[in-house]
């Protein structure tokens, strides 16, 4: 279980989060929602370890983490833009970190890995010869791969449209309950965020405004800016959301 107590975070004198407190369990799927600047990214940042709070702290299976090296803290990250190296293949890509540390997955492992993600037919490609979607498959999987106690995912499906973006969303879902692995996902899309998570922790000026099962959220939104932002935004995704979760527009 992943715990914050009263975190906040300053930059420059300007507060971007303010006494954050919430327990992400086991095994959860759990989207950090809001509009920019909000404080996603920092709040991110945080459990990464890449900054450290200037209050409260951090407990992994209560095993303090708030000072920790992001290298020694076993989580991992999916950015944006992939990070992938031009110059290896694919293969080479999903297998990088074993280099160093080849004990950590057998090559059954790697092999699972990739059958799951559906990469057999593209190991051998350079990485400008991929698409979108298979960019975000070999980079799951070179995380994967390190076997993170939680994985991190920065806007992973923001690039990707239509039936990729849905199929890459699939991916994430089966790789989240196989391995039964806790998964973080920043987005600024509530229709995302609603329909990927098992939780959706939604903050506004650096402040959690709920954190709550995506049902719940639609059924009982806890404040006129969650009613705004999310079911409110975009007419045409809040009633997909509401059918989705058979609640009256």
């Amino acid at each position: 279980m992943l715990v914050m107590n009263g975190i906040s975070k300053s930059f420059d004198g300007v507060t971007i989060l303010k006494d954050i407190a919430l327990q992400i369990g086991d095994a959860e799927i759990v989207s950090i929602l809001g509009p920019s600047g909000s404080g996603k990214t920092t709040l991110l940042n945080l459990i990464l370890g890449i900054i450290y709070p200037d209050e409260g702290e951090i407990l992994f299976n209560d095993r303090a983490v708030t000072f920790m090296p992001m290298e020694k803290r076993g989580f991992n990250i999916v950015f944006q833009d992939y990070a992938l190296f031009p110059n290896l293949n694919a293969y080479k890509n999903i297998t990088y970190g074993l280099r160093n540390n080849p004990s950590i997955s057998t090559q059954e492992e790697v092999d699972s890995l990739i059958n799951l993600l559906g990469l057999r037919d593209h190991l051998d490609k350079k990485i400008e010869q991929l698409s979108g979607g298979q960019k975000q498959r070999i980079a799951l999987a070179r995380t994967m791969v390190m076997k993170p106690k939680i994985l991190l995912l920065d806007e992973p499906l923001s690039a990707l449209d239509g039936v990729i973006k849905e199929s890459i969303k699939e991916k994430i879902v089966t790789i989240a309950k196989e391995f039964r692995l806790t998964t973080i996902i920043v987005t600024h899309d509530p229709e995302e965020a609603l329909t990927i998570s098992d939780k959706v922790l939604i903050i506004n000026g650096g402040k959690i405004e709920q954190f709550a099962p995506p049902k719940e959220i639609v059924e009982h939104p806890a404040s006129d800016f969650i009613k705004n932002f999310i079911l409110r935004q975009l007419e045409i995704k809040r009633n997909n959301i509401y059918r989705l979760f058979g609640v009256s527009a």
